[in-house]
């Protein structure tokens, strides 16, 4: 690949695309509202940038570790419905466009899960505002067809890394004697390691036969209660003071998040890549910890 870009690349996820596709020798455009980017609202300098580019990748949108009053909802929904929307046109725009859209959507979008695992094909899609969020974001990505551009939708787990993402904060919470489980413990943690996402992007962009929605999780899922030990045992801690609903509830006002980040089942699993042949580089949680973790320390 010589040209990719990366739409909302300035986040924990961008930044480590964007080190590993210079690592690659490729040339990198980014769209952000950050100063020093291309804007969304230059539209000839998106166009401009998507023109002859190997791929784009659509990280946009603001996150949604926030309060979920009526305008946080409203910036959500907005910021990824929006941006989608304006690469869409863009792309429509171009005389060669990337052959390849890939665009962030969220494993947040099946139903709270305890029972079984959900793929893409039997996956039941679940309710609420967060899901209503998911579901609308793709049902635009998918909207318009657009002449040699291939869509894939990352329907991505909660993201693992050294820089950034969920990581400081748990570590935080096992460090100051606070790392026992969230709620019940038996909601599952589906996650994945930020290098496999790359990798997973990698993959689907050699694979001109593979398109639409995709799980980007490991195939290993674990406990909050599994998560959380293994935190434990990763930082040589032996224990660490649970929280329940009710005082999740309470703490999330004062840190303005809510509950469902962490209360929420997410069980899902990566049916089509590992179908397709896709090798995870960190399968298990105890393998992804003891790198990230190493890095932080």
């Amino acid at each position: 690949m010589k040209k990719v870009v990366l739409a909302g690349g300035t986040g924990f996820i961008g930044d480590y695309f964007k080190q590993r596709f210079e690592e690659m020798g490729c040339d990198i455009r980014i769209i952000s509202r950050q100063p020093g980017y291309i804007h969304w609202e230059d539209f000839a300098g998106i166009v401009e940038a998507l023109e002859g580019a190997d791929l784009l990748v659509n990280l946009a949108g603001k996150s949604v570790n926030c309060r979920y009053h009526p305008r946080n909802q409203n910036e959500i929904m907005v910021s990824r419905v929006m941006t989608t929307h304006v690469l869409s046109k863009a792309l429509a725009a171009c005389a060669h466009p990337p052959e390849v859209w890939m665009n962030s959507s969220t494993a947040t979008i099946y139903r709270h899960a305890e029972d079984r695992p959900m793929t893409e094909e039997a996956g039941e899609i679940g309710s609420g505002f967060s899901v209503n969020v998911a579901s609308t974001w793709e049902d635009h990505f998918y909207a318009h067809t657009i002449p040699g551009v291939r869509k894939v939708a990352l329907r991505t787990a909660i993201v693992l890394g050294k820089e950034g993402g969920v990581m400081g904060p748990y570590k935080n919470l096992v460090k100051f004697g606070l790392g026992g489980v969230q709620g019940s413990g038996d909601q599952m943690f589906s996650w994945i390691h930020v290098e496999d996402l790359f990798r997973i992007v990698l993959f689907l962009k050699g694979r001109p036969d593979l398109s639409g929605s995709f799980n980007c999780s490991a195939p290993e899922p674990v406990t909050n209660a599994q998560f959380m030990e293994m935190m434990r045992v990763q930082m040589g801690r032996t224990y660490g003071l649970s929280a329940s609903k009710w005082m999740l509830e309470l703490g999330s006002v004062f840190i303005r998040t809510e509950t469902e980040l962490v209360l929420k089942s997410r069980w899902v699993v990566p049916d089509r890549l590992e179908k397709a042949g896709y090798s995870f580089e960190y399968p298990a949680i105890n393998e992804a910890l003891s790198e990230i973790l190493q890095m932080l320390s």
